[in-house]
């Protein structure tokens, strides 16, 4: 294998000059054509693509000196085409298509234009909820390049004030790395690399665990890396590596992620990854990306570099078989990581592999073998486990067991297979109930030990759920309202002087479904805020002086409902 890999890098390989230096992207995007969102030197708190628990960072974090409220100026000609309130993500977002086929997105906005105020206000009242996302027709919202329509703020599951703003394929929905078209942030820093990985795999063998590995520290700086103990690796059989690294700018001491990751053996390029453009839809294959039991136990983000069988992922531009390295010779072999930021800065490491025969054993599965191509199914008298296609990144030697009953529940505990195998998106999981559960077969959840929740739904015998992670399920049943604890409101209260009714709510399993807030009978806006967990209606002009009464209504997602209600003045 290894002498051929000159001539199958040759046909694999993808590199555009851009910025002065090689970066690595399979498009070109237009540049001088798109303004900056924000009248503020440039400087970023999150970098495109950047390594997040279960997703890569889809846009950049533009800094706002730790303040809110500084206007927010159209990009380039074109018209708001959606709009977007949520309890958590971006709080409120605005989306403006541009004619040139790409989308602007800027998230945890503080306020919004007047024009743009109304339209959200009548489309939550005529939905009578406070989250609302929809569409807006061309010539509703049309926008001037320059245009301010919003002003930042730090509303949503913000850490803090900033501008999260992205570029999108309006045809695709992919979002796209935003430096590429010449929104850049200031940049002589090269990446700095940490440690480095080998995993060892069986003939056959899919990642897991269990695979045998080693982590190994670096030592250097400005670009130049080395092993610390600076001594040759001794590998054999099917070879896969990892990194762990991350990058800065010139204007911002954040820890920001890499652009791209380019794996060579003897100056053959085996292996790429480029944050140049991605699909929503392949968010969540970050742990795919990553060792994710290594994240799991450690925190450790070391991102392999080798693709998974199962990984359909656009941040792959080439691979040689998938980038393992079969080492199978006698020889002295140069394996060079070169790791480069958007700017192009680069960083390098090369490390000397001594290679070695060995009797490579075949992978022998202890269990039912899960194929990441195939629908799969597990099932006994108690359980049944379904997974279909494009859910394993790879294929999986399966585990099953049946653990101790846990206290309040309703079914044995079942191990589906164990947490450091990560899910695409869900997996089918059928649990038979005990008989004990009677009438409360409507109230059923599927949950397990680490605290993830199914909804359940009671049919054929079995509690049935859609599950995001393996681990130890077992049935409980909600039949437990939510909890309303009001904050500046009670029965008679005088409001006279206060700006809003504020009040909070919670759920002791299945969470909350929706609210409702009436004032006299007729409904009325309260605002759910992410970060002081408060329900808040602020009064306006329509609340005369006088007596009137305000009723809240909370329900689960199991369909238990509660309601506070109380009279207040003027």
């Amino acid at each position: 294998m290894l002498k051929k890999l000159g001539a199958l890098t040759a046909l694999l390989w993808i590199c555009t000059a851009a910025l002065a230096q090689d970066v690595i992207q399979t498009s070109f995007y237009p540049k001088d054509v798109f303004r900056y969102p924000l009248d503020l030197p440039p400087s970023t708190a999150g970098s495109f693509g950047e390594l997040r628990p279960n997703h890569f960072h889809s846009g950049l974090d533009f800094k706002t000196n730790q303040r809110t409220g500084y206007p927010i100026y159209s990009i380039l000609d074109g018209f708001v085409s959606r709009l977007r309130i949520q309890y958590g993500g971006f709080g409120r977002a605005v989306y403006i298509t541009h004619p040139n086929g790409f989308t602007s997105v800027y998230g945890h906005l503080e306020r919004f234009s007047p024009a743009i105020e109304a339209l959200i206000r009548d489309y939550q009242v005529q939905q009578q909820s406070y989250e609302v996302d929809f569409q807006l027709l061309p010539l509703q919202l049309p926008l001037k390049k320059g245009e301010v329509f919003a002003w930042t703020g730090n509303a949503g599951a913000s850490a803090g004030p900033h501008l999260h703003f992205e570029l999108r394929d309006s045809k695709t929905e992919q979002t796209i790395n935003p430096q590429l078209f010449g929104l850049t942030i200031p940049d002589k820093v090269p990446p700095t690399l940490q440690a480095i990985a080998t995993y060892n795999f069986a003939d056959g063998a899919p990642f897991s665990e269990k695979t045998p590995h080693m982590f190994l520290a670096l030592t250097g700086a400005n670009g130049q890396y080395r092993l610390k103990n600076n001594q040759p690796i001794h590998l054999s059989g099917a070879i896969g590596f990892g990194l762990t690294a991350y990058d800065m700018n010139s204007v911002s001491p954040n820890h920001n992620g890499i652009y791209s990751v380019e794996l060579k053996l003897d100056g053959s390029t085996v292996y790429t990854f480029a944050v140049e453009r991605f699909g929503f839809d392949q968010t969540r294959a970050i742990n795919a990306y990553l060792d994710y039991p290594a994240f799991l136990t450690s925190r450790r983000w070391m991102q392999k570099c080798f693709v998974p069988p199962g990984s359909n992922v656009s941040l792959y531009p080439q691979s040689v078989n998938r980038g393992i390295i079969n080492f199978d010779d006698d020889a002295m072999h140069e394996v060079q990581y070169v790791v480069r930021d958007v700017a192009g800065n680069t960083s390098t490491l090369t490390v000397k592999v001594k290679s070695s025969k060995s009797d490579v054993k075949p992978f022998i599965p202890k269990g039912p073998l899960f194929q990441y191509d195939k629908t799969n199914e597990f099932n006994n008298d108690k359980v049944k486990v379904i997974v279909t296609p494009g859910n394993l990144y790879d294929n999986l030697d399966f585990n099953y067991a049946r653990l101790p009953r846990k206290p309040g529940a309703y079914s044995e505990t079942h191990r589906i297979h164990n947490r450091f195998t990560p899910i695409h998106e869900t997996f089918s999981l059928w649990i038979k109930p005990d008989s004990t559960i009677g009438h409360n077969a409507d109230k059923a959840v599927l949950i397990n030990t680490a605290g993830n929740l199914a909804i359940g739904k009671f049919e054929d015998g079995y509690v049935k759920g859609q599950c995001r992670f393996f681990g130890d399920y077992y049935i409980k049943v909600d039949t437990v309202p939510p909890v309303i604890t009001p904050v500046n409101i009670h029965d008679g209260s005088n409001l006279s002087a206060a700006k809003s009714i504020n009040l909070r709510m919670s759920d002791n399993l299945s969470g909350v479904k929706s609210y409702t807030g009436k004032i006299d009978g007729k409904w009325v806006l309260v605002e759910h805020d992410y970060k002081t967990k408060l329900l808040r209606y602020y009064f306006d002009d329509n609340i005369k002086n006088g007596k009137h009464t305000f009723e809240l209504t909370v329900t689960d997602a199991k369909d238990n409902a509660s309601q506070f209600k109380a009279t207040f003045y003027r």
